[in-house]
């Protein structure tokens, strides 16, 4: 029984531990639902090009026939597969009666009939059709591949940022419950005050007011970070409670905009389907060219199953040449039209590659932006800070009004908030820059 309680002690305490950032990447690979989509996705490309790479090979079929009739045309036909034909079917026997032939020919006795067939057909040239199919299944495959590693990259993005946005949660209610701390305290001096006659209710009423008001703050702060916890629990698809923030500040990747274009996996997402486009104006131009095909064929039949089978085995080899003379111009429209859809497949790809590139400068100019916003906020949170503890002090010396400490207190507040959205704005444009450049979290 104590055996029992350590264990569910112990697995109870395992679950409770909080889970760091690189153990939630890891728990992201493993057990993230929408990548193991992604992943059955690609086995599901993958066999596409087994499928298109098994037509090299040619198609061997066993066919067995099974039939009974006493048609006319069937019932020889069966005797002459099963090469047990004679003349006096055909009611050419000397000593027949003259009007036996007729009937004999019209209307023969029923027979079973067994065949046993073995086909074997292999395409022997197809005006680069199945090789341009086999190309394309590959491009698939690739496109898969980028779809699975572009669902990788947004969910590392996606923990990592949710991460980051619980430390700055966490860091703006730190100083938001020494906001709650400093203006209980002051509640309490003015009630005070008010006993000795030297505050009136105003006083108070302001306060308490500013209290309620930092108070709703924290509460939907920690509303936050609840929602946080619930969305960290669907990405890793289990529950999680509680995790370690990041003790470090996020750095800005040093990665140049050529980087991020070489390795972005929509420009290779593009060129992956441009090749695709290729390879399907290569299909559609064999409508052009001739086919060759040639099979072969080996049999045997009777009016029972396998009996003599040797001696009724017969074969057929061939080949068979085809080309489309004239279709109507019809084959000229699609060979124009997949023409037309492979300009425009490279003229997306190139407005792609531009995109990012402008994309890349835009993120680079708002973390700018950011990093010096986040500057001048601190300082003025800590200037804030030390203005509204002097106005406190102030106050309990009957130096300031009220208002006057509100006032300053209201400006601490401000810039708590301030600097929270600052803060978050960085780290958001940091991490579309790490998507960009299939940065997944390493640390610098």
């Amino acid at each position: 029984m104590r055996l029992f309680i350590f264990i569910v002690f112990s697995a109870v305490s395992l679950s409770a531990e909080p889970i760091s950032l690189e153990h939630a990447l890891e728990l992201i690979k493993k057990q993230n639902l929408e990548l193991k989509a992604a992943e059955y996705a690609l086995q599901s490309a993958s066999y596409s090009v087994d499928m298109a790479s098994s037509q090299d090979y040619g198609q061997l079929d066993f066919v067995q026939n099974i039939s009974r009739s006493n048609d006319a045309g069937n019932v020889f036909g069966f005797k002459l597969g099963s090469r047990e034909a004679s003349f006096n079917d055909f009611g050419l026997g000397e000593t027949i009666p003259p009007d036996a032939p007729v009937q004999a020919l019209n209307y023969p006795d029923a027979r079973n009939h067994f065949q046993s067939k073995l086909s074997y057909s292999l395409p022997l040239y197809t005006g680069n059709k199945i090789t341009a199919y086999q190309n394309m299944a590959k491009a698939m495959r690739r496109i898969s591949l980028l779809e699975k590693e572009e669902q990788l990259n947004t969910k590392v993005y996606e923990t990592r940022k949710s991460y980051f946005d619980m430390a700055l949660l966490k860091r703006s209610l730190e100083n938001l419950s020494i906001i709650f701390e400093n203006i209980s305290r002051l509640e309490e001096t003015t009630q005070e005050m008010i006993s000795e006659g030297y505050a009136k209710n105003i006083d108070l009423l302001e306060v308490q007011s500013k209290k309620a008001n930092v108070q709703r703050i924290i509460v939907e702060l920690e509303a936050n970070q609840e929602l946080l916890y619930h969305y960290l629990s669907f990405l890793l698809n289990q529950e999680v409670s509680e995790i370690t923030t990041p003790a470090y500040d996020l750095a800005e990747p040093q990665i140049s905009a050529e980087e991020i274009l070489r390795n972005s996996i929509d420009i290779q997402k593009a060129a992956a389907a441009l090749q695709l486009r290729e390879q399907m104006l290569v299909a559609e131009e064999s409508r052009y060219l001739p086919t060759l095909g040639a099979m072969a064929e080996v049999q045997t039949s009777d009016d029972t199953f396998l009996a003599d089978a040797n001696d009724h085995k017969s074969y057929t080899v061939g080949l068979q040449f085809k080309w489309n003379l004239f279709s109507g111009g019809g084959d000229a429209a699609a060979i124009q039209k997949a023409r037309v859809e492979t300009l425009k497949m490279k003229t997306q790809s190139e407005l792609a590659r531009q995109g990012i590139a402008l994309k890349v400068k835009e993120i680079q100019t708002k973390i700018q932006t950011a990093n010096s916003e986040i500057k001048s906020l601190k300082s003025e949170l800590s200037l804030s800070r030390q203005i509204y503890e002097n106005y406190e002090g102030r106050y309990n010396e009957q130096l300031a009004s009220m208002s006057d400490v509100i006032i300053k207190q209201s400006s601490w507040l401000e810039n708590v908030l301030q600097l929270l959205k600052a803060e978050n704005s960085r780290n958001t444009q940091i991490f579309a820059l790490e998507r960009l450049a299939l940065i997944q979290g390493e640390k610098r």
